[in-house]
Order: structure tokens, then C-alpha cells, then sequence
């Protein structure tokens, strides 16, 4: 109880150290989650999609904070709106997962939407962060799997910002560079920042 209250309030303290920081709000919101404060964490959920409207994750969780809440209709007018986004930014698992909820809630599934063909240079990548072609990365921009992820799926701009977001990751939960589990955590942070689902990798 002690780690999960001291948890809640170091998220706090990075949202309200800059208000404008997604991950702060989103972290911050699936903790209050996990302590069972439905309706705080509804409220930081949906800052993060205010900040954020392209963040599938976030759709999800604020729809099952809303549900334990006992907020349906609302629950389900998010989750639905999150298939779409996650649908169209390709994020297979939270949209599998918010499917599963609106039949469960014997609500509509919104249909399929077809992409709009993209023309993407040499150079170029279509960015699973801002959802837009960009400039691609000269090269991966560290090791290994996660690396070689970030270097296909996100473009140069969102990485130089996902980098200042790590160094506040780093910084407002004091982190310390040399713990394997401290790694973890940017590492997840980051993931989450970028769009970008699974496990592996480490902070540079």
C-alpha cells in the first residue's frame, strides 16, 4: 500500500510539475487505476486524450475507469472513439481489447475503416507516434530490438521529443542510470509516449 500511494503521488508531482505532460497524466491516471480511484483516474485518463488524442492506450484504460465508475454511456462513447484511433494508427492490441469490451457491453463496434494510401520517400517513415510521414532516423538510435523498432516505426522529430520526456522521466521519479529495473521503467514510459506496444530495450 505504502509503494502503490508513493507511486500515485510521484506521478503526481511530474503532472503538476508540467501540466502539459501526457505520460505524467497517463501514468498517473493507470495508477490511480490500479489503486481502485475510478473517478481520479477517469479525470487524468481523459487529461492525457485532451493532451493526447491519438493515444490509444489511454482510451482504453479511461474506459474502464469510467466503467468501475459506473459511467457507461460514457465509458462506451470513448471506448469507441479508441477503436477508431487505435484502428487507424495501427495499435492491434489496445483496439482488440476495447472491441472485446463494447461486445461485452452489447455495444456497437465501430466499422472498419480504410487507410488513406501514403506516399513515403526514401528516407521517410510513417510515424506511429504523430500518425504522419516524416523524416526517418539516420540510424537506430541504440541497440537491440527496441532500437531497430524506433528506427522503423518513429519519425526523427518525435524521437528528439520522446528523448525529452525519457530525461523527465529520469528526473522526476529519480531514476538511477545503473539499475536494470530503473531501464525498465523509461523503457515502458517510452513505449507508451511513442505508441508503440511490447517489451525489450533500455534507455540510452
Amino acid at each position: 500500500m505504502a509503494d502503490e500511494i508513493g507511486t500515485i503521488e510521484r506521478f503526481q508531482k511530474m503532472a503538476e510539475a508540467d501540466p502539459t505532460n501526457e505520460l505524467g497524466h497517463f501514468s498517473l491516471g493507470r495508477a490511480l487505476l490500479d489503486a481502485g480511484r475510478f473517478q481520479e483516474a477517469a479525470d487524468s485518463l481523459q487529461r492525457t486524450i485532451d493532451l493526447n488524442p491519438n493515444m490509444g492506450r489511454a482510451y482504453q484504460l479511461l474506459g474502464t475507469a469510467l466503467l468501475k465508475a459506473d459511467q457507461r454511456e460514457l465509458a462506451i462513447e470513448r471506448l469507441t472513439r479508441g477503436v477508431t484511433v487505435a484502428g487507424a494508427r495501427g495499435e492491434s492490441v489496445p483496439k482488440r481489447e476495447m472491441i472485446a469490451m463494447l461486445q461485452e457491453l452489447g455495444a456497437p463496434v465501430p466499422a472498419e475503416q480504410a487507410a488513406a494510401p501514403r506516399d513515403v520517400g526514401k528516407g521517410e517513415v510513417v510515424c506511429k507516434r504523430c500518425g504522419r510521414v516524416g523524416p526517418q532516423l539516420v540510424r537506430p538510435p541504440m541497440r537491440g530490438a527496441f532500437g531497430q523498432e524506433v528506427f522503423e516505426n518513429i519519425c526523427a522529430s518525435c524521437w528528439r521529443e520522446a528523448i525529452g520526456v525519457g530525461t523527465k522521466v529520469i528526473n522526476e521519479l529519480r531514476l538511477p542510470l545503473d539499475d536494470p529495473q530503473a531501464g525498465k521503467v523509461w523503457d515502458q514510459h517510452i513505449r507508451e509516449f511513442l505508441n508503440l506496444s511490447g517489451g525489450g530495450g533500455h534507455a540510452p
